[in-house]
C-alpha cells in the first residue's frame, strides 16, 4: 500500500502546529484561543490533544480583523 499525506487545506482538522503554519497565527497565540473558549465549535479534543476545525475556524477569522 503507498501513503501519502493528505494536503493540509484538505484536511479536516489541523494540530496547533499545522494550524499556526496555515493561518500564520502563532502557536501560543492558538493554544490561548483554545484555552480561552475550550466550548468552542472550531474545537476538538482528542484526549489531550487540541484539532483545530480548519472550515469553521475559516469562518472565525474571516470575521476578525485583529487576533
Amino acid at each position: 500500500m503507498n501513503y501519502t499525506d493528505v494536503p493540509i487545506w484538505e484536511k479536516y482538522t489541523l494540530t496547533i502546529e499545522e494550524a499556526s503554519k496555515y493561518f500564520r497565527i502563532g502557536e501560543k497565540k492558538l493554544r490561548k484561543l483554545a484555552e480561552k473558549k475550550p466550548t468552542a465549535n472550531w474545537l476538538i479534543m482528542n484526549g489531550n490533544r487540541v484539532q483545530i476545525k480548519r472550515k469553521q475556524f475559516e469562518k472565525i477569522i474571516d470575521t476578525l480583523d485583529v487576533i
